[in-house]
């Protein structure tokens, strides 16, 4: 069976979307989270920290180049790759040039589309300022990855999740409570 992880892009009004989402995936989930959450870099040890302290599930900051494992959760300080492995996917951070945001969300999903062919991946865009995320989503999307964007009713910006649906409007958009859901499922079996 493939492994299943999800990669989770957000921006402003993200740490509060996480945390609902977080919290809600039961301890039966077994699909890997992936977050690149735009944060700058002195709080990142506490948003890792805070979420250790409040989930059920192994939360690790991405420091050097880490097999992922089921039911654990990476949050990616700096921009992060996903990389094909021998056995299962691994994750990286990666020194590039400068980004406009930190951690890059395309950065991430466009680095993953090297491994659809041996995982199955959930992205999920949410709420944030700007556009990053939205070319790697629409991306993962035309490459047959299951995408969804935060629709307007629930994103506290609507900017990142709309520009993904303008450029590709085949990417589904609904609301948090949706997608929480989705999420759920997409982790259940």
């Amino acid at each position: 069976m493939k492994p299943k992880i999800v990669l989770i892009g957000a921006s402003t009004g993200g740490p509060g979307h996480l945390k609902k989402i977080l919290a809600a995936i039961p301890e039966s989930f077994h699909a890997t989270i992936i977050i690149a959450q735009h944060m700058n870099s002195m709080f990142i040890p506490s948003f890792i920290t805070q979420f250790q302290n409040e989930l059920p599930f192994l939360v690790h900051g991405v420091d050097k180049k880490m097999s992922l494992q089921p039911s654990s959760i990476y949050i990616c300080p700096q921009n992060c790759h996903l990389l094909r492995g021998e056995v299962s996917p691994k994750i990286e951070p990666i020194i590039e040039g400068d980004t406009p945001y930190n951690p890059s969300i395309d950065t991430l999903f466009l680095s993953s589309l090297s491994c659809l062919h041996d995982a199955d991946i959930l992205a999920v865009l949410l709420t944030g300022i700007g556009h990053d995320g939205a070319n790697g989503l629409s991306e993962l999307q035309k490459h047959g990855a299951k995408c969804i964007a935060e629709s307007e009713e629930s994103a506290i910006v609507y900017g990142m999740p709309k520009r993904a649906v303008e450029i590709n409007p085949n990417i589904t958009s609904m609301p948090l409570h949706q997608i929480i859901d989705a999420i759920k499922l997409f982790g259940a079996s």
